[in-house]
């Protein structure tokens, strides 16, 4: 299906969050190769001028969509099944805000050629909530803690606690090939993307790239892995699985920056999937009240866990 070009108008709900996130969600069924390449190309326009893709969007700005041809796509119906693992895997909820565990496998959101992800499956299990917005992402294969904020005023105010980058504590789990140089607890390295003739992006390490660190603590060291406690301190695409690939110990179960070996040599353990794991937030609501979250480690990762301790 195709569409003329389109101005629209920017609502006091739309405003705070990104511009490609807001046209992956305008654009249902675009190819996400699509979206970036016509905010690199200045097809799209925010008050008339060219933007790139983190442009935050405020009340009032008016976006030009130029004409894009989508795929026909049904609305988003979860299954019985995914309502009950999203349901149960809520971690914690108020008027204003949601955390949920996400497994691994599931989407945060749906675009190149994945109808449902989290954020539509929500929408369509809460119809009476008039806002649901994913203040941060997490790669598709990464289980963990994921904010959604049910009014506006949480998504402007968490999305400036990340931007500070010192006012909100997220950590993950990761677990890396090889023994972990115990010297080296911060990787400090910048990140470039680089998109592939196929739409796809890959992320490495560049001169040019943006300011990007990550921080590194050994939690347990097995005979050819080490568990870490990872704190990213800046949000780059990748991020730790980059700078962990360029200390020399890249994750387990990493298909893109891992390697095949090690990873297939991991497998009768029953590591299966990336060894991802975003395990907890600790953050200041906008009443001043701290709020610590953890998300308990998935009961495949713990088990293949248990197995690489007793090898």
């Amino acid at each position: 299906m195709s569409n003329g070009v389109q101005y629209v108008t920017i609502s006091s709900n739309e405003s705070g969050q990104r511009i490609d996130n807001f046209l992956i969600k305008i654009l249902k069924g675009a190819p996400k190769s699509l979206i970036y390449r016509i905010i690199r190309k200045g097809e799209v326009r925010v008050n008339k001028g060219r933007v790139k893709p983190e442009r935050k969007l405020a009340e009032g700005d008016i976006v030009r969509i130029p004409p894009v041809r989508t795929a026909d796509r049904k609305e988003a119906n979860p299954s019985e099944s995914l309502q009950n693992h999203i349901a149960s895997s809520i971690l914690y909820e108020s008027d204003a805000l949601l955390i949920v565990n996400k497994p691994s496998g599931l989407a945060v959101h749906g675009g190149s050629g994945i109808s449902l992800g989290l954020i539509e499956s929500l929408r369509a299990m809460n119809t009476e909530s008039q806002y649901l917005e994913l203040v941060h992402r997490l790669d598709r294969d990464t289980s963990g803690c994921v904010m959604v904020a049910k009014k506006r005023s949480m998504l402007v105010h968490l999305q400036s606690l990340l931007t500070n980058k010192t006012s909100i504590d997220k950590r993950y789990l990761a677990l890396v090939k090889g023994h972990w140089p115990k010297r080296k607890r911060v990787v400090d390295a910048p990140l470039r993307k680089n998109e592939l003739k196929s739409g796809e992006r890959v992320v490495k390490v560049q001169i040019d790239g943006k300011d990007s660190r990550t921080e590194f603590d050994i939690v347990k060291t097995f005979e050819n892995a080490t568990l870490m406690d990872v704190k990213p301190v800046t949000g780059r695409t990748h991020q730790i699985r980059v700078h962990a690939l360029h200390v020399g110990c890249p994750l387990v179960g990493d298909d893109k920056y891992g390697e095949d070996d090690f990873n297939k040599s991991m497998k009768p353990f029953g590591f299966k999937r990336l060894f991802l794991h975003a395990s907890s937030l600790d953050l200041l609501l906008p009443d001043g009240e701290r709020l610590k979250v953890e998300a308990p480690l998935p009961d495949e990762l713990h088990e293949a866990l248990k197995k690489l301790g007793q090898a």
